[in-house]
């Protein structure tokens, strides 16, 4: 078989901090922004990496959700433990200096962790958890 990653989704609460997150502090450019009744759908990707995308999304626009479920994702969002993405990098630092310029959430400091990978973890607007890791 031959399969790749094409999207992955993370939800946004905000869509105008989450595309200034994502445009101009990661640097990934923009390639949809669709609205629907009041929401936006925001497709980011890294420049050069077409086939690749984060599909930034309403957290609770599922019509099948119900009150409950949509404080509890809210809840989730809030506490930075619904969702996430791993990010890598040819330069932590230098990344990791980026991000905190920007006054990004920052979570962990470039970290050498025991499981063999050198990262840092970040907050993106949302909540959501951002793992940056190097690549050697």
């Amino acid at each position: 078989m031959d399969i790749t990653i094409h999207s992955s989704f993370l939800p946004h609460t905000d869509p105008e901090a989450s595309l200034a997150f994502y445009r101009d502090v990661l640097g990934f450019e923009v390639r949809l922004d669709v609205g629907y009744e009041g929401m936006r759908w925001i497709t980011v990707g890294p420049v050069g990496q077409p086939s690749t995308a984060i599909v930034l999304h309403p957290p609770t626009a599922n019509p099948g959700i119900t009150d409950e479920e949509r404080r509890t994702i809210l809840e989730l969002m809030a506490k930075g433990s619904y969702f996430g993405v791993n990010l890598a990098t040819t330069d932590l630092d230098a990344t990791f200096a980026k991000l905190e310029a920007s006054d990004a959430e920052v979570v962990q400091e470039p970290t050498e962790q025991p499981y063999g990978v050198r990262d840092c973890a970040f907050r993106d607007p949302a909540g959501n958890m951002i793992r940056i890791q190097e690549v050697r």
